[in-house]
Parts: C-alpha cells; structure tokens; sequence
C-alpha cells in the first residue's frame, strides 16, 4: 500500500494539490502562531538560549520548516530584540505558494546549513508516510509499531528520514512540534485505527486523495528522535512553555490587568492538557546540550 505515500503526496503538493492551489493550515484549523504572539515569544527566549551557548556568532539563523502562511516565521522576525535583530536571518519553508513578510526569505528547501534554531511546527504530521493494515512486516513497523490483524498504521520512515535530514544540517537546535504517539500505546492497540484524518474548513472530513481537504496523521516522535540521534529530550508543550516564562497567571491592576489577563487566556490555549498543551516538543542539540536549552522536565505523555 506504498502507491497510499504518492497518493497523499499529491493530494497535498501536487499541480492541483490542497496546498499547491494557495491554502494554508490556518483557513482549516486553529494553529498556536494565530493564537497570538506568546509562541513566537516563547521560542525566542529558546533562541536567545541557543544563540548565548554558542559564542553570539556573527550569523544567527531562525528556520521555520513548514511554514504554512508564515504567520510564525513573520512574528519572529518582527519580535527579535533589538540586540540581535542585525544578526537574524529568518527564512520560512514551504512547498506552497510564497507569502510576503518583511524580513522573512522563502525557500522551497531546508537551507544547507543553520546555525541557531530550526522549527518544524506542525510540519511532520503533513510529511506523507504509507497507510498500511496489519499484519505487515516492514521493519519500522516491527521496531515502532507491532501491528495486529486488522490494525491500521503509518510507517514514519518518510519523516524519520526528513527530521534527521533537517537536524544534520544544525548548529544549535532543532525542535520539532507536533501531536504524536509513542511506541509502548502503539504496541497496546490504543492506536488500533492508526491516525490518519482530513480536516477542511474548520471541520474534520473523511480522507479523499482528490485535493480538497488536508490530509494528517500524527507522527511517532520516538521514532524521530531515534533517527536524528544525538542529545534530545522529548517533553509536553505545556511544560515547555512554562519553562520559556510562559505564564497563566495575570498581573497588575486596572488596564493592565485586563491585558495581562488576555494574554494569560491565549497561553493556557496554548498549554492547555488535551489540546495545544498536549503537543510533544522534540528538541535536539547540536554543539549546545539541551540541558543548557530547557531545564529538566517530565518526559512527554500524549
């Protein structure tokens, strides 16, 4: 059932594909960068971590893969500090159409190399992978997801291949972002009908290969993590972004107070359990450890 790989290849990023026609995930579904700009802030304060552990170099890069409307890729360049503003390059990846943003390069592939921090937000679950049902013996489903009979699954080869890729060409960090699975849930059948799902409009729709909906599935995490290697940790979005200064709690009085506590609704949004908060932050370090990046925190749980 490879031909299902080319199928939804070309459902999404074929000449009449869902994203090559010029739609983006956010006409679709709500993502965080829309939410407001606490994620943008967030990762910069990860970037600023990144950009200190190695030496303030003369380039430092912020690599959005997947970048979709490249609402994330725009609010990172318009928030940067001042202090390292002349230093950043902020370039947005995406096989759809480009989209202007001051500051931002657009580009079809990863660059080759990255020195500071790459982010695939919301970019592996849109990485097309073969849908197959138990029981099978290709060798990722062996080691990653032990099928039964009857069982559905998504080989993750293809995005094991595309996080290593994207990570061997850093310096700094590499975080992937994204609803996924681990393998000892996978084994136990919790994801017996495998995940994938078509959203169109705001609304889940079943899957059709004809371009009109945008096709998911959710993304083995561990998986990843084991292709990329080196030193990673794998934690919840809504431990995270506590972690980055993200706070619930409103401050001050007055006007103040009303706009503090706005903010502090977007970011239980965005660290909500069993929604965004329930989001695995895969982040890798290359020549910085993650430990300097994030302080110890409880292994992710989707």
């Amino acid at each position: 059932m490879r031909d299902s790989e080319s199928a939804w290849r070309s459902a999404l990023y074929g000449p009449n594909g869902f994203f090559s026609g010029g739609a983006v995930p956010a006409d679709h579904f709500r993502t965080a960068p829309l939410i407001g700009p606490e994620l943008a802030e967030a990762l910069l304060v990860l970037l600023d971590r990144v950009d200190f552990h190695l030496g303030r170099p003369s380039r430092l890069d912020f690599v959005d893969m997947g970048a979709g409307g490249g609402e994330l890729a725009a609010a990172v360049r318009e928030l940067a500090p001042r202090a390292c503003a002349d230093r950043l390059h902020v370039t947005a990846v995406d096989l759809g159409p480009v989209r202007h943003h001051p500051g931002v390069t657009w580009t079809r592939e990863a660059p080759s190399a990255v020195t500071g921090l790459l982010v695939g937000h919301e970019w592996l679950d849109a990485v097309p992978c073969p849908l197959v049902v138990g029981p099978h013996d290709d060798p990722w489903l062996t080691r990653w997801w032990p099928l039964a009979p009857g069982w559905r699954a998504e080989i993750g080869t293809p995005r094991d291949r595309a996080w290593a890729d994207v990570v061997s060409r850093v310096r700094g960090a590499a975080l992937a972002v994204d609803y996924g699975h681990l393998r000892a849930d996978r084994a136990a059948g919790r994801y017996r009908d495998g995940t994938f799902a078509a959203y169109r409009a705001g609304r889940r729709v079943e899957p059709v290969f004809d371009g009109t909906c945008d096709l998911t599935a959710h993304v083995a995490l561990d998986a990843c993590a084991a292709a990329a290697g080196g030193d990673h940790v794998l934690v919840s979005q809504r431990d995270a972004l506590a972690a980055l200064g993200l706070s619930t709690a409103p401050t001050g009085s007055g006007l103040a107070w009303l706009e503090s506590a706005s903010r502090a609704s977007r970011v239980a949004e965005l660290r909500a359990p069993g929604g965004l908060g329930s989001f695995g932050w895969l982040l890798h370090g290359v020549g910085v450890r993650t430990a300097d990046l994030l302080p110890p925190l409880p292994p992710w749980r989707p």
